[in-house]
C-alpha cells in the first residue's frame, strides 16, 4: 500500500512541476521580429464582440503590431455554438482600434489548436512568410508554440494575455495534460 501512496504523490509531484514549467514558459515573453502574429480564436459574446479573455488575447498582438514587431495579423477560430465566426469577430475588433484589414488574414477553419496550426502553416507558405509570434492565454502558449513547431513553422517569439480567472484553475492542468498527451501522440 505504502508504494502506491509513494507512486501517486511522485506523479503528483511531477505533474506539479510541469504545470509550473508550463506557467512559467506561457509567462516569459519572448519579443522578436515575425512575419506573422497568430491569435487562436476564443468566445464571442452574444453581441459579436470578442469576450474579455479574447480581447485581451488581441490587444496583445495589437501591441506587437504598432510596435512593428510583425507586419500582419493571423486571427484563427471557427464558428462557436454562439453562431459568431470567431475570426471574423477578431478581424473587426482589431480593424475598429486601427489595424487595415490589409493587414489581418482571417482563417474561420480553427476550431482547434492543431486546425489553427495546420492553416497558419498553410496561410504561411502559401505567401513564403518564415516566422510567426504567438499571442495567447499564457497557459496555452507553449502547446500552441508546439502544435506550430510540428506543422513546419518557426515559432520566433510568443506574447501572452495579461488576463487571469477563476477559470484558469481549471485550464492550466488541462493544459499540462494536453501538452503531454500532444507531444507523446503527435510525433
Amino acid at each position: 500500500m505504502r508504494k502506491i501512496t509513494v507512486l501517486g504523490l511522485t506523479t503528483a509531484g511531477v505533474f506539479l512541476l510541469a504545470t509550473t514549467a508550463l506557467v512559467l514558459a506561457g509567462l516569459n515573453d519572448k519579443l522578436a521580429p515575425a512575419d506573422v502574429i497568430v491569435v487562436p480564436g476564443n468566445t464571442i459574446m452574444p453581441d459579436g464582440t470578442p469576450s474579455p479573455r479574447l480581447q485581451a488575447r488581441l490587444d496583445v498582438a495589437l501591441k506587437q503590431f504598432q510596435e512593428h514587431r510583425a507586419p500582419r495579423i493571423l486571427v484563427s477560430g471557427a464558428t462557436g455554438k454562439e453562431g459568431f465566426d470567431e475570426a471574423a469577430s477578431m478581424a473587426r475588433y482589431l480593424q475598429s482600434r486601427g489595424v487595415p484589414a490589409s493587414a489581418i488574414l482571417e482563417d474561420n477553419q480553427g476550431w482547434t489548436t492543431d486546425a489553427t496550426a495546420r492553416n497558419t502553416a498553410l496561410l504561411m507558405r502559401a505567401h513564403g512568410w518564415k516566422t510567426a509570434m504567438v499571442a495567447t492565454q499564457y497557459f496555452h502558449v507553449p502547446r500552441f508554440r508546439l502544435a506550430l513547431a510540428r506543422a513546419g513553422i518557426a515559432v520566433s517569439g510568443n506574447v501572452h494575455a495579461p488576463y487571469f480567472e477563476l477559470r484558469d484553475l481549471y485550464s492550466i492542468p488541462r493544459e499540462t495534460a494536453g501538452y503531454a498527451v500532444y507531444y507523446s501522440f503527435h510525433h
